[in-house]
């Protein structure tokens, strides 16, 4: 849900998000627009299920620190917020106490909202992307994921394939089944 109608600058749209109002509201900054995030049990449900299987595996192999649907990060100039993601000791060593990290993660997961509109979609992929990210974007309408990964074609996944974590989680398999098994 965009809140204004003409594009805003960085540091506007950082005074907004620090206001006492907005406090336990989560927004990205896409285009030089607030945008709030806005979640539902599904798609907070499927974000949970593969975080989980994410932590666990990145606390098992000492491989970095992730965060879930409240970890912001600056992607390509804008503030982005995604469902989960993970950044490597190797990326970051030392993480910053800051509401929206500086460096991209390695590995954003986005799992689709109703809110979710093809070009905020779009443009936050493509930003992921430029900045070295793989993306894992999760339908659960569709029950599919969507694999980007830079320089590479998007791969679809579907139930009865397993998502792999490649060079970014080494070792990680995940069956798409199980992501959107109830």
């Amino acid at each position: 849900m965009v809140l204004q109608t003409r594009p805003i600058t960085d540091a506007e749209f950082d005074r907004f998000v620090m206001l006492p109002e907005n406090r336990d509201r989560n927004f990205e900054f896409i285009a030089g627009e607030i945008v709030e995030v806005v979640s539902n049990r599904k798609s907070s449900y499927e974000a949970l299920k593969i975080m989980g299987r994410v932590s666990v595996h990145v606390d098992d192999n000492h491989l970095g620190r992730y965060t879930g649907a409240d970890g912001g990060y600056i992607v390509s100039g804008e503030k982005y917020i995604p469902d989960g993601a993970f950044t490597s000791y190797a990326r970051q060593l030392v993480a910053p106490d800051v509401p929206y990290n500086p460096v991209a993660p390695d590995l954003a997961i986005e799992v689709l909202s109703p809110g979710n509109t093809e070009i905020e979609m779009t443009r936050k992929i493509g930003n992921y992307l430029a900045a070295g990210t793989v993306v894992w974007a999760a339908d659960y309408v569709t029950k599919t994921i969507d694999v980007y990964t830079p320089g590479q074609p998007r791969k679809t996944l579907r139930v009865g394939d397993f998502l792999e974590g490649g060079d970014v989680l080494p070792g990680f398999r995940l069956a798409v089944a199980n992501v959107f098994s109830d």
